[in-house]
């Protein structure tokens, strides 16, 4: 792994000297724009608009635009002069419940080691979070940006989620056309809570996949073999209109299919007596002669 950031969690006068590593990879599949009349790939140039020139790394500043046009220039020492000593300590404020935070605050997650002779502290960071259950609430700067972070356990490692700042979590208010009454009906409510019953499992996280990108890298392989791809179109699906067919067809959908035959026990069939069939004289059918009947129709002896 590489390590994206050297410093320390700060915890009362506690120093936990640590690694920072990125705990996530995008495994996105990259595309390039290419130029179809001869297939090369095209190039982004940094290009001033008044000056017509392409402009160089070293003749770049960052702005601010405070009006439409107008900009204030910083220099990058002036920026950098904004981190303090800080900037290089995950400093814990606050041990709070995970409960306690809703997932819409969760940004990256990253996996922290301890860093030269900090192996100490860090285990006992480490197992006084495990042993109270608690998470922290840090203050942390990377690449000159600050951010918030969770401090938790994770395994046998102690992982750090930077997380937003709640002025940048916007307020669902601002979301369109949201109900102003709730008006459920009863009977749909109660199939809608069936259905989720049935749908409830244990969070099995290896069994969620990328279909899209399997189909992609797919599709690549069989382009770069040579191969003539033709892609069936998708199957439109049916708009259901009725919402309690939908939850019924639903809820018929994932009922759970008996596996043990021994457990369904059928009825046990009636017998039909046992027949000794004679051809009956006309019409071929045939019948079961009682013992009497046998008897009665025995030949007489002649006289």
């Amino acid at each position: 792994m590489h390590t994206v950031w050297k410093g320390a969690i700060s915890f009362g006068l506690v120093h936990v000297p640590v690694k920072m590593f990125s705990a996530t990879e995008d495994k996105d599949i990259s595309m390039r724009y290419i130029h179809k009349v001869c297939g090369s790939p095209l190039a982004y140039v940094r290009k001033c608009p008044s000056c017509e020139v392409e402009v160089q790394w070293e003749e770049i500043t960052k702005g601010y635009e405070y009006e439409k046009g107008k900009f204030v220039l910083f220099e990058k020492d002036e920026l950098e002069a904004l981190n303090d000593s800080s900037s290089k300590t995950i400093t814990i404020l606050d041990f709070v419940d995970l409960t306690e935070i809703d997932p819409i605050y969760f940004q990256k997650t990253y996996y922290l080691s301890p860093d030269q002779a900090g192996g100490n502290a860090y285990q006992l960071l480490m197992t006084a979070m495990r042993d109270t259950g608690k998470i922290g609430i840090a203050k942390i700067s990377i690449r000159s940006k600050s951010s918030l972070a969770a401090i938790r356990v994770l395994g046998d490692c102690i992982s750090m989620e930077t997380i937003f700042y709640p002025d940048e979590i916007r307020p669902v208010t601002q979301v369109p056309n949201l109900p102003e009454v709730l008006n459920v009906n009863e009977k749909e409510l109660t199939m809608a809570k069936l259905l989720i019953d049935q749908l409830s499992t244990p969070f099995e996280p290896g069994k969620y996949t990328d279909d899209y990108r399997a189909k992609l890298l797919d599709l690549i392989n069989h382009k770069v073999a040579g191969e003539e791809i033709k892609i069936a179109p998708a199957k439109p699906e049916a708009n259901v209109m009725d919402l309690m067919a939908a939850l019924q067809a639903s809820i018929e959908a994932v009922k759970p299919i008996p596996t043990d035959p021994g457990t369904t026990t059928a009825k046990p069939k009636k017998r039909a007596p046992k027949k000794t069939t004679v051809q009956a004289a006309a019409g071929g059918e045939t019948e079961t002669p009682s013992p009497a009947k046998r008897k009665k129709a025995a030949p007489k002896p002649k006289a």
